[in-house]
């Protein structure tokens, strides 16, 4: 089994790139160069510039590549097409013209990939983590946004090479067992691959070990992250946005909450799983000062259980 572990800017808060207390995105590489990774994704799209010389330098000064872009948009509306497909020319064109990070043996795709994520839908923010209260699209939305991801997808690889991978979300339309069962109906494993997060699947009333499991086939990548239990339980029972739970502390350093990193280490033994794992751990930005102390923690404690 060969793992990488690599970095994201919602370590330091970077989710919504006009967020207006941001770090600057030059502190962000810096920091998680010196927090030990060799990889990290993009962020938000408008965060890290679409400007090739610039991030270039900056990522050639800490040692680091891109491991991954993200659309973290609303995949369902059909007049958003146009915008979202934007994305995609704007990220691919960038990420396939800085240093590739070089595929490993028997990993089914190379970064750098494209995260899609929905997202964007106040009355699901709300009931992140709630599956039996959360509203379901109806049926045209789904196929509205199944075939977006679909049409995202095949731009991205033949236009560019580059890997899509679906990152069910907490608050977003495809986060429940119902829903990331019906998009793997709708979404064939030759078009897009699965990008399964630990803590996404935990804070929505999943097992971690056993969704990856079941998707091994289906797996191109993987986020880690864990959950503070107690943090956990006082939002589960309050009317909160996700990320508002995330800035009371939600997620923590891994090691530090619920999740089973030692049993989840012996299943990607087992699957053979190779490539990425990207840790991240959403907070305010305004607590971004503790965010190198934190992921170093993170790093630390997955290399002594065996990572």
């Amino acid at each position: 089994m060969s793992i990488k572990i690599a970095g994201a800017p919602c370590c330091w808060g970077v989710d919504d790139a006009k967020n207006p207390y941001l770090p600057p995105w030059e502190r962000v590489l810096k920091e998680a160069s010196q927090a030990g990774y060799k990889g990290i994704e993009l962020g938000p799209y408008g965060y890290i510039p679409m400007d090739i010389e610039r991030v270039q330098v900056e990522l050639s000064k800490n040692n680091l590549k891109i491991i991954a872009g993200t659309i973290f948009d609303d995949l369902v509306t059909e007049s958003n097409l146009n915008i979202l497909l934007q994305q995609v020319d704007d990220i691919c064109s960038l990420i396939t013209r800085l240093p590739a990070s070089p595929q490993e043996n028997d990993q089914h795709f190379a970064p750098p990939y494209l995260v899609l994520i929905d997202w964007g839908h106040e009355e699901r923010d709300y009931t992140a983590g709630h599956f039996d209260v959360a509203k379901r699209l109806s049926t045209q939305n789904w196929n509205n946004m199944m075939s977006h991801i679909r049409t995202l997808a095949e731009r991205a690889w033949t236009k560019y090479g580059v890997r899509s991978v679906i990152h069910p979300h907490a608050g977003g339309y495809i986060e429940f067992e119902d829903e990331i069962k019906k998009l793997l109906e709708d979404v064939p494993y030759h078009t897009a691959g699965l990008c399964l997060d630990t803590g996404h699947l935990y804070y929505s009333k999943m097992d971690p070990v056993k969704w990856l499991r079941d998707c091994a086939d289906r797996l191109d990548y993987i986020h880690f992250k864990d959950i503070s239990l107690n943090i956990y339980e006082q939002v589960m029972g309050e009317h909160i946005r996700f990320f508002d739970a995330c800035s009371k502390g939600v997620m923590c350093p891994i090691g530090q909450g619920v999740l089973d990193y030692k049993s989840i280490n012996r299943l990607l033994k087992e699957i053979n799983y190779h490539g990425y794992i990207t840790i991240e751990q959403e907070r305010d930005p305004r607590n971004s000062d503790t965010s190198l102390r934190d992921v170093s923690q993170s790093i630390a404690y997955l290399k002594s259980i065996g990572y």
